[in-house]
């Protein structure tokens, strides 16, 4: 009977490792139990001019203005240790500006076709897609294809931003969502672009706090006030089942759930945004917020405003979009 007791408690010390490790962190070097489908996840496989110029000024009319000041950064409580989610600290920030809304489909199309830039996802190849996004009679061939430590996600030929289930598939009636499968150099060279810039993490998560100290979400620390949802994340059982109680599987349109109290809207939830800062001091690897409509409570509890994660900066998801910022002219 003790061995039993025994062998159950190690089961369940698996079974947490393997549930935490949501594939929130998944990149370009992750391996896949095909390892040729990595081979190629090189620049110098990819040397396509991507040159963009930066432009002389910014439309702020989907923007907030975002006064200087001193908030908690972070939580003396974190959920996950390994993300470094604290402790709480005392941080300034300037006064900027940020978008309203993560950058949608139909901006990053108007930015592809006045540049003629092309992805990284593109460039690569392929992109991370989730498999529940997929035909389920499609799902056995990509067997070999899926995240070692994360096989819910299937590394697909074709996915693309325009593509984001495949070549088949198309963004015509989601013009309205956030752009996915973009890299954080396709972000940085989008905002470039329009003359505006990636958030630091302190800018964002003070914007997603929206002046409310140490709550869990933008708008407090009940997930459901008033019974209602406010933001776009999974219900039911991860991976196997989501009952869409939110009203949506997959991404929401970039207004959608009621905004924060600076007018700001999905940051929590829908996709998970890119930021400025580095992760541990690593360049070549770049901190998220806000966490996407794969996140549970149950296993992948960052729709908090102190969560954080990241990916490399070549990496690209099906969950993971971006908004972009300005520095007030003084």
């Amino acid at each position: 009977m003790y061995l039993t007791f025994t062998y159950l408690i190690i089961l369940l010390n698996i079974l947490h490792v393997c549930v935490s490790d949501c594939g929130c962190q998944l990149n370009r070097n992750s391996e896949c139990s095909n390892e040729e489908s990595h081979n190629k996840y090189t620049k110098i496989h990819n040397d396509v001019d991507n040159n963009i110029e930066t432009a002389a000024s910014f439309d702020s009319s989907d923007m907030v203005l975002i006064d200087s000041a001193t908030f908690e950064m972070g939580t003396n409580k974190p959920v996950f240790e390994s993300d470094h989610e604290g402790p709480v600290r005392n941080v300034s920030v300037n006064s900027f500006y940020l978008d309203m809304y993560e950058v949608s489909n139909e901006k990053f199309n108007e930015f592809i076709q006045k540049t003629g830039y092309i992805t990284e996802a593109e460039q690569f190849g392929d992109s991370f897609i989730f498999e529940m996004l997929v035909p389920e009679s499609e799902r056995e061939k990509y067997k070999d294809f899926r995240a070692v430590q994360a096989p819910w996600w299937i590394k697909m030929k074709g996915v693309t931003w325009n593509h984001p289930e495949g070549k088949d598939s198309t963004i015509d009636e989601r013009m309205d969502h956030p752009v996915i499968h973009v890299s954080w150099n396709d972000a940085k060279k989008y905002c470039d672009f329009v003359g505006k810039r990636l958030p630091t993490e302190a800018e964002w998560e003070m914007a997603c706090r929206a002046g409310l100290k140490q709550k869990l979400y933008p708008w407090g620390n009940k997930l459901n006030p008033k019974g209602e949802h406010w933001a776009n994340i999974w219900q039911g059982e991860f991976p196997m089942t989501n009952t869409a109680e939110d009203g949506y599987i997959s991404t929401a349109p970039i207004n959608s759930f009621s905004p924060n109290k600076f007018g700001l809207y999905n940051m929590a939830g829908n996709v998970w945004e890119w930021t400025q800062d580095n992760w541990l001091n690593d360049p070549d690897a770049k901190v998220k917020k806000g966490g996407s409509y794969l996140c549970h409570e149950s296993y992948c509890w960052r729709y908090r405003c102190a969560a954080r994660s990241f990916n490399t900066k070549d990496s690209s998801a099906g969950n993971l979009g971006f908004r972009c910022a300005v520095d007030i002219q003084v």
